[in-house]
């Protein structure tokens, strides 16, 4: 029987028992089975067992080169992660020690939302056994950060991209064409392409070194934030837009002779100027990867940059550009033959083979044998560029993005407008020799006489002023007092709606508007206009220098700040620029290249705007505008032949037609609406679509139709026309291709 020892349980038997004192605890089996071995002198114990020591104050060992070996021995632990319970690679072995056992890919292909590039082939168990460990195919994965922003389109995007470059779409070709429209995320698309080059590959190390981008001038800071943006600090991209030719040459020429797999700047961002400048450089190493922002700048095999850049030492060239097309196909086979040497054919065989037959088939005169054969040597050059290229139309934006409006204003004449018209008109020679077929350098100076004309007769004052050829005795026609120091926008129709348009919107509405026009002297009326009506303003044009640019849209797009206009010369930097901060663009004046055109229209209604976005388009009736516009459908309905692929463009004007530039006709409401062959107006009156989709399309890629003032949509145009301008316009509308009555 076991008793408790504790004190008081002892006091308690001592005073009532008189035998306590010979009382013991019982003892355990273990301590009788030793008391018996001690006592008979047998000991059971194993003779590896060494003794306890009796531990001392005394150190191990009194000599200092014995101590420093006996820390040193404790402190040479081997390296381990300092995470609570990490099991990743390196938990078990030694830095800088290759890792044993199988490759495994740099991210988790079955990861729900993964985006797999490259998956490899699956092997038998027999297959398993013979291939070398060190050499399985591991899956190629996104990175999750950018895979996640991805959106459906962009995803394809990526995919196509790589394999492009990769040689998986066309062997032996390591090019393509990213086609898409303004506003789709080229730029982030190529960025996930680039890191996802820079760190992996099936072969489970990084597919190149080095990416090199060239962009225009104004968007070299902008790739710079985009990839700050997506990548967050990830890669440190090296951005050049300024500095001494010295200094530019030794940051290219360190930038070349970075070597192995983790390069600390691993992009290079750079202008085509400076490119071009500075190619001997860049020349003298290899780069695994080219990007050329902008690309149709490389529509002309001839000229310098597109040598500088066709010389550069890469096999993989991808080519962003969102109007591949802009004047003919043989641009447009210098822009494949760069990324693709070859599989077009030379230039010639390419002509012959290619852009005459399918330029005869789309003019209006055109027999039915020509158009024939020109479709079918359309469905060829499109099956063999389509390998290469990509192109997604800005419809897919209509599910992110709140609905555009784009409407073509069409604006008559002041009488002061139609005077000087018509009298430059009876006394230019040029005249004479475009009806001839003959183009001189007085008649191209005679056509941007008429173009300023159109935007306001104080353009070309100081022409009637010193009376030059066209408009000698014009003066006369000026109001008396006349002065350029004030802008007076009841002299031009276009200035005179342009003015109603910002009041309205000025004092209905907190809208932005972006101003764009191609003449330096019209920003400078825009300007009068402001200061006139005390709207607080900024501009933009050659003369900024390219820091300062990025600061000003920063500025504009902030939601806080009080300008109210944005002036934009569309020559100076329309590309790129993201001006969300505003919902209304006016495009003053039309430009013989469509291109320029829609790249300054695309900056309002882009990734992050959040209004319904109004564009204007305004054109001067009757005159050389329109003509011009013209010309711009006939560019853009042989775009979206070869690029989007639409097989029904109408033939609306020959080229025969598109001649007849000096000329004034003041009777109609609008000179092109008459040449469309419009089949939804009566009258001048829109009425309902016609069944099976057909409408009047103008080859502007979307639905346009004219209407009346009873046809508006937009309050702003409403006002505009009621206060005293009568004008006619045609639109479209995303509305409508949402299915929106």
């Amino acid at each position: 029987q076991r008793r408790s020892l504790a004190p008081s349980q002892l006091a308690k038997r001592k005073a009532g028992d008189e035998d306590e004192e010979d009382w013991q605890p019982p003892t355990s089996r273990k301590r009788q089975k030793a008391a018996a071995e001690a006592e008979s002198g047998e000991c059971y114990r194993s003779p590896f067992r060494k003794p306890l020591a009796q531990l001392t104050n005394r150190p191990h060992c009194l000599d200092s080169s014995q101590h420093e070996a006996f820390i040193r021995s404790i402190l040479s632990k081997p390296f381990k992660v300092p995470i609570p319970n990490y099991k990743g690679p390196l938990g078990l072995r030694s830095l800088g020690v290759k890792r044993a056992g199988l490759r495994g890919p740099l991210h988790d292909p079955f990861e729900e939302g993964a985006l797999v590039l490259y998956e490899p082939p699956v092997l038998s168990a027999h297959d398993q056994l013979k291939i070398d460990k060190d050499k399985v195919p591991v899956h190629v994965v996104v990175d999750p950060v950018l895979s996640r922003v991805l959106r459906p389109h962009q995803r394809e995007g990526v995919k196509f991209l790589w394999d492009c470059v990769t040689s998986r779409r066309i062997p032996g070709s390591h090019g393509c064409i990213m086609a898409d429209e303004m506003g789709l995320g080229k730029t982030l698309q190529c960025i996930t392409l680039m890191w996802t080059l820079l760190r992996q590959s099936p072969d489970c190390k990084p597919e190149i070194e080095k990416a090199v981008v060239v962009s225009p001038s104004s968007l070299v800071r902008n790739w710079y934030n985009e990839v700050e943006k997506w990548l967050g600090g990830r890669i440190q991209p090296l951005a050049i837009d300024g500095g001494s030719k010295e200094e530019i040459d030794r940051k290219l020429v360190g930038f070349m002779n970075q070597r192995g797999l983790r390069v600390p700047s691993p992009i290079l961002i750079i202008s085509y100027e400076t490119f071009r400048l500075h190619a001997e450089v860049l020349q003298k190493g290899s780069v695994g990867l080219v990007i050329c922002d902008e690309g149709h700048r490389l529509k002309n095999s001839e000229n310098q940059t597109y040598q500088a850049l066709n010389s550069l030492n890469t096999p993989r060239r991808v080519l962003i550009s969102g109007t591949p097309i802009q004047n003919d196909l043989l641009e447009y086979f210098s822009l494949v033959h760069f990324v693709n040497s070859g599989i077009l054919g030379t230039a010639q065989e390419f002509k012959r083979h290619f852009e005459l037959p399918i330029l005869k088939g789309r003019d209006a005169d055109a027999s039915e044998a020509e158009r024939q054969k020109g479709e079918e040597r359309l469905k060829e050059l499109i099956s063999i560029v389509n390998r290469c290229l990509i192109r997604r139309t800005s419809d897919i934006l209509s599910k992110y993005l709140p609905v555009k409006i784009e409407q073509v204003v069409c604006c008559r004449l002041t009488p002061l407008q139609t005077e000087l018209y018509k009298n430059f008109l009876k006394q230019a020679k040029p005249v004479e020799e475009l009806k001839e077929g003959k183009i001189s350098v007085s008649s191209l100076s005679s056509i941007t006489s008429l173009k300023k004309l159109c935007n306001h007769p104080a353009l070309i004052y100081d022409k009637c002023v010193e009376e030059e050829e066209g408009f000698m005795g014009a003066l006369g026609l000026f109001p008396s007092g006349y002065s350029t120091k004030s802008v007076e926008p009841q002299l031009s129709g276009k200035m005179l709606v342009l003015d109603y348009i910002l009041a309205v919107t000025k004092s209905t509405s907190n809208d932005k508007v972006v101003l764009v026009s191609n003449y330096t002297q019209t920003l400078d009326l825009f300007e009068k206009l402001c200061r006139s009506r005390r709207y607080l303003y900024v501009r933009l044009d050659g003369t900024m220098s390219i820091k300062k640019r990025a600061k000003i849209v920063e500025r504009f797009n902030s939601p806080s700040s009080p300008e109210f206009i944005f002036m934009l010369s569309s020559k100076a930097g329309g590309c790129g620029l993201n001006l969300i901060g505003a919902n209304r663009l006016v495009m003053f004046d039309p430009d013989w290249n469509p291109a320029n055109d829609e790249q300054a229209m695309a900056r309002v209604w882009r990734d992050g705007q959040k209004k319904m976005c109004y564009i204007y388009r305004l054109l001067s009736t009757g005159t050389i505008e329109e003509k011009i516009f013209q010309r711009q459908t006939h560019k853009k309905a042989l775009s979206s032949c070869v690029v989007d692929e639409e097989q029904d463009v109408e033939r609306h004007f020959s080229l025969g037609e598109l001649k007849e530039l000096f000329t004034l006709n003041e009777t109609t409401t609008s000179d092109t609406h008459d040449k469309i062959k419009c089949r939804r107006c009566v009258n001048g009156h829109q009425v309902r679509p016609p069944p099976n989709g057909s409408d009047c399309t103008s080859d502007l890629s979307q639905w346009q139709h004219c209407a009346d003032k009873r046809g508006l949509q937009d309050s702003v145009l409403k006002t505009a026309w009621d206060a005293a301008v009568t004008f006619t316009f045609h639109h479209h509308s995303h509305e409508e291709q949402r299915g929106i009555p």
